[in-house]
């Protein structure tokens, strides 16, 4: 049995979803139904929206071919039913995208589970299901909005118009999420037809072709381990990053950043469906083979369009030094690719980041890796490993870079104020260490603007850091950064879209970019990259609390209320809280949560009191707040000329006053 219903009832009416589910669910099918219409999402459902005498099968059939998406309620009794699997199946013949929400951990069968692709299942098995409703529709949004064609002749509303460039990008993100819920279930990495749907191509038309792709790009993708023991992961790992850092300095080649070129490590996605998400018209990849004290390296370049065979090699060499292997193959295979790409040009120098410890080079990854999942305890995962790998290897410039922002992350979530200046000490350190390094430049400046509020010192550094690296996708972030704590929003979103170009599948770019471009009054943009920050990294406390911002200024206070409530960070919940409950015209409950806020949080988050009662309309307070963020040095108040709850603010002395003194306003 099917469900998906809406507001329309009329014959033919094009609603956003399907809902496939199993009888014995029915329950569980409505009280989705009616949250995903709660939300504006609008649902075909059986009985419910089968016409009257109507033959039962030719009006699911037209129901799933006409819908945007399938949402299947996945359980033990779904997987039994043969009526969904048929719905399932009717729904990938159309290209339409599959959202799955699965209620219990019942296994699947290998007819079901060929038309899905695990790895994107939304698990709420265990748990309450309404805990898991706001990433579920998130997701739903992010599948029906690649159907979604505007009327002909139409356009947006010039208040809410995305930029070409972020609509490109939105729409290239919204493709890896449909390419996550595969239709399809190829093997991996095979070139065969893409399980992208066909429905993504209509999106809009902006959205990449083959023209808009650059000819002179490639994604490296991680090179598979293919050792009899599986253990030369670090090797094969270590080999892809130096193969990106390496391309990327390479001029005129557009080479996307390690966070998005190993987001498919393990993940069963076409080379096609990889090409598609990343914009690149090239693919590299590999394997490394260890066979005694043989390691055997093959690379081979592919064209995506025509799946040919650019070039191809085989590398033999001894086990004895894993580094000078690295670097020997790093640059054979950058001097091949080089010769079949762009004859002409020559990769300019970097200075290594890399340190010659095996284990600390582990742990770094590892940091990484933790650190990109953007809640407490990813942050706290990547201080511990980022500070093993500088343990282990004191003069890891590299490394000293990265656990500067990590402490600054994990300092903001748990309000550990002498983490700050621990991490602006971190940053100093990687300078030192690594002066050629653009990575430690970057660091230095995103600190010394947040925690010091030396605006001046930060822009020196920022600037010497693009510099050194303006293919770096974490170098123009942080620039960005900083062009919008100056007010200059413009040129914060172009060059955080830039970065995002660079690494279309960082969670923590595309929340920045979503936050740039709320406060620059496109909201359109901002719903999109939330989303897919989420899809991203599910557990983001930054996106998700955004994500709620988002919806107060959309006038929408039940729903940022509801999403505030489940925010992790308490400080976090109870600014939203109360600025919901204002909005809601709870005056007193907002009243007492404010001072739940003040009780708690005077000394470690002044800034975001004042963001409360300039949201409760309360200027002197506001003020005063403002004032004692200044004089404690709350990071917060680094955002202050482009946050959007200060905007009723901008009109009073004061508020100049206070931009003169931080020296963001001249």
């Amino acid at each position: 049995m099917a469900v998906g219903g809406g507001d329309e009832r009329t014959a033919g009416a094009t609603c956003a979803v399907f809902v496939s589910y199993a009888s014995q669910d029915g329950a569980i099918a409505t009280t989705v139904v009616e949250t995903l219409e709660r939300s504006g999402i609008a649902c075909w459902i059986a009985p419910r929206d089968v016409t009257p005498g109507a033959f039962y099968a030719d009006e699911i059939v037209h129901a799933i071919d006409a819908a945007k998406a399938l949402v299947l309620i996945l359980s033990r009794n779904s997987a039994d039913s043969p009526h969904v699997l048929r719905e399932v199946e009717r729904a990938a013949s159309k290209r339409h995208p599959v959202v799955p929400l699965r209620v219990d951990q019942a296994p699947l069968p290998a007819a079901l589970e060929y038309f899905l692709n695990s790895s994107l299942w939304l698990n709420a098995s265990g748990a309450d299901i309404a805990r898991s409703m706001p990433k579920f529709i998130a997701a739903v949004r992010v599948a029906i909005q690649t159907a979604t064609v505007m009327p002909r002749g139409s356009a947006p509303s010039p208040s809410v118009r995305p930029t070409k460039k972020t609509t490109i990008i939105a729409v290239s993100l919204i493709g890896l999420v449909i390419a996550g819920f595969a239709v399809d279930r190829l093997p991996k990495r095979t070139t065969a037809a893409v399980s992208v749907p066909a429905a993504a191509v209509s999106a809009a038309a902006s959205a990449p072709t083959a023209s808009t792709i650059p000819e002179k790009s490639v994604a490296v993708l991680p090179f598979v381990d293919m050792s009899e023991k599986h253990d030369q992961e670090y090797f094969s790992d270590g080999l892809s990053e130096q193969l990106v850092d390496r391309l990327t300095n390479v001029p005129e080649l557009r080479v996307p950043a390690r966070t998005s070129s190993f987001y498919f490590k393990g993940k069963q996605t076409t080379i096609a469906d990889i090409a598609k998400a990343l914009s690149v018209a090239h693919v590299l990849e590999g394997s490394v083979r260890k066979s005694g004290n043989t390691l055997r390296i093959t690379a081979q370049l592919i064209r995506v369009d025509n799946g040919y065979h650019v070039w191809s090699e085989t590398y033999d060499r001894p086990l004895d030094d894993i580094f000078k292997i690295q670097d020997e193959i790093t640059g054979a295979v950058v001097t091949a690719l080089r010769v079949h790409m762009l004859p002409t040009q020559q990769p300019a120098a970097q200075e290594n980041m890399r340190t010659e410890n095996l284990e600390a080079y582990d742990q770094y990854l590892q940091g990484r890796q933790s650190f990109n999942q953007g809640n407490t305890a990813g942050y706290q995962r990547a201080v511990t490993a980022f500070r093993a790998a500088t343990a282990l290897d004191p003069n890891y410039g590299a490394a000293y870079a990265d656990l500067a922002v990590a402490q600054f992350f994990l300092a903001n979530a748990t309000t550990d104020i002498p983490l700050y200046e621990r991490a602006l000490a971190a940053a100093e350190k990687a300078v030192a260490l690594a002066p050629g390094l653009a990575a430690s430049y970057a660091a230095r400046g995103f600190v010394r603007a947040v925690v010091r509020f030396d605006f001046a010192g930060a822009q020196v550094d920022l600037d010497k850091a693009v510099a050194l690296d303006q293919n770096d996708a974490g170098v123009l972030h942080q620039s960005a950064t900083l062009l919008a704590a100056f007010g200059n929003l413009p040129a914060a979103i172009a060059r955080e879209e830039n970065a995002l170009a660079l690494d279309p599948l960082s969670a923590e770019i595309c929340m920045r970019l979503a936050f740039f471009v709320v406060a620059n009054q496109q909201m359109a943009p901002a719903r999109l990259l939330y989303a897919q920050a989420l899809v991203i990294a599910p557990n983001s406390v930054r996106a998700n609390f955004n994500l709620g911002e988002l919806k107060l200024l959309e006038n929408q206070p039940e729903q940022a209320l509801a999403i505030f409530r489940q925010t992790e960070l308490e400080i976090f919940s109870l600014a939203g809280q109360a600025e919901a409950e204002y909005s809601l015209g709870h005056l007193e409950v907002s009243r007492r949560i404010l001072e739940q806020l003040i009780t708690k949080h005077e000394m470690s988050s002044p800034y975001f009191i004042s963001r409360v009662y300039a949201w409760r309309g309360e200027k002197d307070h506001a003020f005063e707040w403002l004032e004692r963020a200044y004089v404690q040095r709350d990071p917060g108040l680094a955002w202050v000329a482009m946050d959007p709850r200060s905007r009723n603010l901008r009109g009073d002395a004061r508020f100049s006053a206070l931009l003169r003194k931080m020296k963001l306003l001249e």
